[in-house]
């Protein structure tokens, strides 16, 4: 079938399932819609909780002596940006990261609608190229508006001014912004081991919440390791030991060292595993 495929006069595989209508389909799915509200809907939410309780970092962060980003939320618009960063980063960005990677595959299977796909005829790996480019622009796209609509209502909440530093001093409105988008690169890498094994589990399972619930597990699992002193230096090798290395990229001189480590940590385990999908779905029967 396909030695006769692949000789039909102007059959070109990679002319299969482009990109554009498979963006489109997965731009039409409710579970889209339904995050891209939640990450819009957090920063309002947050300027509301600030309203009704009061300029963060009070007299219980003073008594702790704890110095964070938080203590500083609404000091300004870019402030007010990386706060939501802070507070979204070690796990609601994990979400859509997982969700776009792991029901893609599995869905489709879900539906019956994945060898009626293939049988377009759509080449096995043109098809998983397709939905992982996809589900890596879509993650992209959620990294970036985030902190988009927390910068547009932090200003307009807060007003438009440096980034005031917790440790003392700030950072001009406008450094502070490619300082922001070091940082959103950084944390979009350090989800690829998400992505990784999301898209793994998608191509070994016909359930969606399976694979979606082992990407959000492994961050779970990840961030309690990390914080079990006793493991040391071992940690080191967890991609939850850096996700907040970011963090580096909004201090007075900026930091490279936390970002690579942790970036080539993610990086190395993502391509292990986006390996491991694409060889587990060549091999795969697919009769669903």
């Amino acid at each position: 079938m396909s030695t006769l495929t692949e000789s039909a006069p102007g059959y070109r595989a990679r002319h299969t399932l482009p990109l554009r209508v498979e963006a489109v389909r997965q731009l039409k799915r409710r579970r889209t819609m339904v995050m891209a509200g939640i990450l819009g809907a957090l920063p309002l939410i947050l300027i509301i909780a600030f309203a009704i309780g009061g300029t963060p970092g009070g007299e219980g962060a003073e008594r702790n002596n704890r110095i964070n980003l938080m203590d500083v939320a609404t000091a300004s618009g870019v402030n007010f940006a990386a706060t939501c960063l802070f507070v979204s980063a070690g796990f609601l960005l994990v979400v859509p990261v997982a969700l776009f990677h792991g029901d893609t595959v599995a869905s489709e299977a879900n539906w019956s609608s994945l060898r009626y796909l293939l049988a377009a005829p759509v080449p096995r790996t043109r098809l998983l190229w397709s939905k992982l480019a996809v589900a890596l622009g879509f993650s992209a796209a959620a990294m970036v508006l985030l902190p988009l609509i927390a910068l547009a209502a932090g200003s307009i909440a807060y007003g438009w001014g440096p980034l005031k530093l917790p440790t003392g001093g700030s950072l001009a409105a406008g450094e502070t912004l490619s300082r922001l988008t070091i940082a959103v690169v950084f944390i979009f890498l350090s989800q690829l081991v998400t992505a990784g094994l999301a898209f793994w589990l998608s191509t070994k399972t016909d359930a969606p919440l399976g694979a979606v619930g082992g990407a959000v597990g492994l961050a779970i699992v990840g961030n309690v390791l990390d914080a079990v002193t006793a493991l040391g230096t071992w940690r080191e090798v967890l991609p939850a030991h850096w996700q907040f290395a970011w963090i580096d990229a909004l201090q007075p001189q900026l930091e490279w060292s936390g970002m690579a480590k942790g970036a080539s940590v993610s990086v190395a385990y993502a391509l292990v595993l986006f390996a491991l999908a694409f060889r587990n779905f060549s091999r795969k029967d697919i009769v669903s």
